[in-house]
């Protein structure tokens, strides 16, 4: 008995590097990009572990969860870390980060989250680029949320380790990620004695045994689905257009942003201004004594495939995400999302539009 996702010939490690080539032109890199065979967090936490060490002094921004876990990381690697925390509902300033070079001039390293998922909140990495690139530090970036849904530019910004991954804006898989390595970086983890090596979380390897190696010969057997799936969802970007496929993700966040404040019933955006909102989802304010959990919980009992989450840990009362990303950023997603918020609301005796709501959104989309 066949099957076609079983019985498939080996992937070579030819058709791996043209992945990678499609990955690069996504990102308009010329850096090295290394495809790695796990979730985002293994490139997240390699290229720390890799970069970072005692002799670090790292300036860790804090905008969510993520940049939390990012200084845990440094500080395990043994690196000195200042963290820059901002409240999950604004955006950190390329001011607050020049202040933060003034007040550490011996700062090296630059830790960053370009769009959280979580809090619903963006970044301005371009404007952080600059002031990054005038004291020499390197520059890392999570854009594993971002890609897709806005504008990722390695190159032009000065990041010298950009992950992403596929699963959200993407509409790909969860189970592979990239990393683009500049030079800089590179010449930094082979400086550093304690840069993993025969590891799973090791760039280094990659490095020594696929880059500088002409991409040959792969370290060890690919997720084979998972790459064949990646390869597909570029396809796909390609075929749409990265600009369209950026569009619909921004009218879906200003689709749902109108469309909630129409609706009423004590409901709000999370994050203050619209300007530092992320693309790839929003999240809403619950209104005073409703828990965002019970809400979602019973928007999602009308229709379990909304996009619908509740924050998570203590942000589980009073946050709501809407997850419009991948090919859930769509109009009708959008209006299927509010709809069920209202009826949620409503059952709990606030006072909704739905007509107000879904009028607002249908405007708001462009």
């Amino acid at each position: 008995m066949t099957h076609p996702f079983l019985d498939l010939p080996p992937l070579t490690a030819a058709r791996f590097a043209a992945i990678e080539d499609r990955v690069a032109r996504l990102l308009g890199t010329r850096q090295d990009v290394v495809i790695m065979q796990g979730e985002a967090l293994l490139p997240l936490e390699g290229a720390i572990r890799a970069t970072a060490g005692p002799g670090t002094t790292a300036l860790n921004v804090i905008t969510g969860p993520y940049g939390q876990t990012f200084g845990d990381w440094l500080r395990d690697c043994g690196a000195t870390v200042h963290d820059l925390s901002v409240p999950f509902h604004t955006a950190v300033s390329a001011e607050q980060i020049r202040k933060a070079f003034a007040e550490h001039p011996g700062i090296d390293f630059v830790s960053l989250v370009h769009a959280e998922a979580a809090t619903g909140n963006t970044n301005p990495v371009a404007e952080i680029g600059e002031v990054v690139r005038e004291h020499g530090a390197l520059f890392y970036l999570d854009a594993v949320a971002s890609v897709g849904a806005e504008p990722v530019l390695p190159d032009e910004w000065g990041v010298d380790l950009c992950v992403i991954g596929a699963q959200k804006a993407m509409g790909g898989p969860a189970g592979v990620s990239a990393v683009s390595v500049s030079e800089r970086a590179w010449a930094r983890m082979a400086a550093n004695p304690q840069a993993p090596r025969r590891s799973y979380l090791s760039l280094l390897d990659w490095k020594e045994r696929w880059v500088d190696g002409g991409r040959k010969a792969l370290l060890h057997a690919p997720a084979q689905l998972e790459m064949l799936a990646l390869e597909a969802c570029v396809e796909r970007i390609e075929a749409e257009g990265l600009e369209t496929v950026m569009a619909r993700h921004r009218s879906a966040a200003s689709a749902t942003r109108a469309g909630a404040l129409a609706l009423g019933g004590g409901l709000e955006p999370y994050v203050h201004e619209a300007a530092e909102a992320a693309p790839v989802a929003t999240t809403l304010r619950a209104p005073s004594g409703v828990a965002a959990s019970d809400l979602v919980a019973r928007a999602l009992a009308t229709d379990p495939a909304l996009p619908l989450a509740a924050g998570g840990g203590a942000l589980a009362r009073e946050m709501i995400r809407v997850n419009h990303y991948g090919p859930d950023a769509t109009p009708g997603t959008i209006q299927a999302a509010l709809a069920a918020l209202g009826a949620a609301l409503a059952e709990q005796g606030l006072q909704v539009d739905p007509d107000a709501a879904r009028r607002a959104a249908e405007q708001a989309w462009n």
